[in-house]
């Protein structure tokens, strides 16, 4: 016999609802106690080149960037104001040869900015070879 004929029983089910609150306050409570640090410099150590220098060679062009920012194209003081400028010296110190080797002494308090300019005036000027001094450890 059924004695439960008239009443109908409801399946339970799970509510998601106050789940989905405890992980969005544990989720909270991480984001308001982590610490973030922020790295204010970053320590690194620049190779050294235990290779001989090599010899002159006609078709290079020495750029010097000072801890300043000064420029130096062949041992002359360059001043300018755009890249376009800059780019015009090194075609002057090329004299004519269709692709010299830049080579860019950079001291090692220079900005790396300061760097970036002499690469982008060498593209600008059509230049492609671009290599860096360093000097023997000591």
């Amino acid at each position: 016999m059924n004695f439960r004929r008239g009443s109908f029983q409801e399946e339970p089910e799970i509510n998601l609802v106050p789940f989905i609150d405890v992980l969005i306050v544990i989720v909270i409570f991480l984001a308001v106690t982590t610490t973030y640090s922020k790295y204010s410099e970053l320590q690194i150590n620049l190779p050294t080149a235990d290779a001989n220098r090599p010899a002159e060679r006609p078709n290079q062009v020495n750029v010097g960037v000072s801890a300043s920012g000064q420029y130096m194209v062949n041992r002359t003081p360059v001043t300018f104001t755009t890249r376009e400028a800059f780019a015009n010296e090194l075609r002057r110190a090329a004299s004519g040869n269709p692709d010299p080797v830049i080579i860019i002494n950079a001291d090692a308090n220079a900005t790396h900015q300061s760097v970036i300019h002499v690469m982008e005036a060498a593209q600008m000027a059509g230049f492609g070879k671009i290599t860096f001094t360093a000097q023997l450890p000591r």
